[in-house]
């Protein structure tokens, strides 16, 4: 197949693709890499498309949030991640459509932790309004195209960058395989949470 891996330079998109690329071609696509793509500005998913072509399958690992207390200064402070990961991945999708052949599969992202988060109220909106897009999205999807959002919570990788316990965190290649078993398999209209293996 052909697979774009949208935020391949990140820590997870580049487990993804690392994986995928063992038995298809990959186009992996960041804000900052050779292909180019930037979800906070649609202009570049257009571009994306018009550079890559027909594509068998699209992988968002890209989407990131930060954590925000509730009672931030500002609503924009609050609210950032909104464009990017919410209005990005919708537009993402809604493009895709027109460009990944029959039978074809568009996997985003979203980051629901099973306990909450101080700081994560905002983001927990976000996530739980994607993955309520993906679900509502799904029975719409022309030409037996697949839609389905992946959960992967705290990466273990991540909680050691970042000096936090990682003890409850997922390893990235499991969180890698559940993308790559998504694309591969025939699940529809999903959200799935990676455990460790």
């Amino acid at each position: 197949m052909k697979i774009i891996v949208i935020g391949a330079t990140g820590t997870i998109g580049r487990a993804v693709a690392d994986g995928l690329e063992t038995e298809h071609e990959v186009i992996r696509a960041s804000r900052n890499g050779s292909t180019r793509v930037d979800l906070e500005i649609p202009a570049s998913i257009d571009v994306l498309f018009a550079t890559v072509g027909t594509v068998d399958a699209v992988i968002c690992c890209a989407a990131s949030g930060q954590l925000t207390p509730l009672a931030s200064p500002s609503d924009d402070e609050f609210t950032l991640g909104l464009k990017g990961k919410l209005l990005g991945q919708v537009a993402l999708l809604r493009r895709a459509v027109d460009h990944v052949r029959d039978g074809g599969s568009i996997t985003l992202t979203s980051g629901t932790f099973q306990e909450p988060t101080p700081g994560s109220s905002f983001g927990a909106l976000v996530n739980a309004g994607l993955e309520a897009f993906v679900r509502a999205a799904a029975i719409e999807m022309p030409r037996g195209l697949r839609v389905n959002v992946v959960s992967p919570g705290w990466v273990t990788e991540t909680l050691e960058k970042l000096g936090m316990d990682s003890r409850g965190g997922t390893p990235v290649r499991d969180v890698a395989r559940a993308y790559i078993n998504v694309v591969t398999g025939q699940t529809q209209g999903q959200t799935l949470t990676p455990s460790p293996r």
